[in-house]
């Protein structure tokens, strides 16, 4: 009886620790599972990116949007451990996130049938290409330079180990983070010579980023006071009309 009793809780265990994949929960195997798919997307990507003539542009989309995933799990795990999620890798960013890449893929492949040599303007290659890396470098330097201070949420209550941050990228950049994110996915369109979606792109980021910074200043004042008041003069956002 008693051996059959442990074999019943070894089950019960067992079932418990399957049920734990994919189910959302922060465990070893979730992660896991997360990183692989991504680094294998990543790799698959860097390789039709390297090889196809048709699909590059597209195979640098992926490695790029699924690396961008990827390092914000990193980041988060350096240097905000207690508040780590499966949610920090960003890869449940609402549906909106969703359609758009979704609506930016749609649109490569139906102008690549349809158009092919709008695709193969080299100009527009190589310079969404290095505004691509270069809003990753900006949104990879700002987790790295603010790291505990760094959330993915506005923080509506000032902890304790809150601290201003205005030094490193933050001394030439007063949204750093967002300043990279915004010409990350600008690049991404042009670098798929994407005119529908690089349009829709800037509009949408336009009025996501004018409110959330708006709404965050005003917290940052609330919390900082005069500090926040003096860093503003000295550092702007340089995106596009939004001070």
């Amino acid at each position: 009886m008693a051996f059959t009793n442990v074999l019943d809780r070894n089950h019960i265990i067992r079932e418990d620790q399957g049920s734990l994949v994919l189910d959302g929960r922060n465990t070893p195997q979730n992660i896991s599972i997360y990183s692989f798919l991504l680094g294998t997307v990543f790799s698959a990507s860097v390789f039709v990116g390297w090889y196809s003539k048709t699909f590059s542009q597209l195979g640098i989309f992926l490695a790029a949007l699924s690396l961008f995933h990827e390092l914000e799990y990193l980041f988060t795990a350096l240097f905000n451990a207690d508040i780590l999620s499966l949610d920090s890798f960003l890869i449940n960013n609402g549906q909106q996130y969703h359609l758009a890449h979704t609506a930016a893929i749609i649109e490569f492949l139906i102008e690549a049938y349809l158009f092919p040599n709008s695709k193969n303007i080299k100009l527009f290659y190589f310079i969404g290409f290095i505004v691509v890396v270069v809003g990753q470098i900006a949104r990879s330097c700002a987790m790295w330079h603010a790291k505990h201070n760094f959330t993915h949420m506005i923080q509506y209550h000032k902890r304790k180990e809150h601290v201003l941050v205005t030094t490193g990228i933050y001394a030439y950049l007063r949204h750093p983070s967002y300043f990279g994110f915004y010409y990350w996915a600008a690049g991404t369109q042009i670098l798929l010579c994407n005119p529908i979606c690089l349009i829709g792109f800037l509009v949408a980021m336009h009025r996501f980023f004018s409110d959330r910074i708006r709404e965050e200043e005003l917290l940052l004042i609330k919390f900082f006071g005069n500090e926040y008041l003096d860093y503003q003069k000295k550092a702007y956002t340089w995106i596009p009309l939004i001070k």
